[in-house]
């Protein structure tokens, strides 16, 4: 378990070092301390959420699903989650 959770941690900060090197005009709209994140399952949704969200375990659910679906190759070309926005949506507003 703790060899999968680091590797979680490990693909995460990959990702957000990609998602850090995306074009300066979509940074902008990404408020310091956040995240751009694309949900959906067939239309993807652009949604901005805070990092503290990547360290509770039902975010990390998702990220997981999301490694098993996409491994490194996030079509949207940022942190891309396979869910229904109804479930994203329900998660995030118990995180908050």
């Amino acid at each position: 378990m703790g060899f999968r959770f680091h590797n979680m941690i490990s693909n995460t900060k990959q990702i957000l070092k990609i998602h850090s090197s995306l074009n300066r005009n979509q940074q902008k709209s990404v408020p310091k301390g956040h995240i751009a994140v694309y949900v959906g399952d067939e239309e993807m949704k652009r949604h901005v959420v805070p990092l503290s969200f990547l360290r509770h375990p039902s975010f990390l659910d998702l990220l997981h699903r999301a490694e098993e679906e996409f491994e490194y190759n996030h079509p949207m070309g940022g942190l891309t989650i396979p869910c229904s926005e109804q479930i994203f949506n329900d998660l995030t507003a118990r995180l908050s």
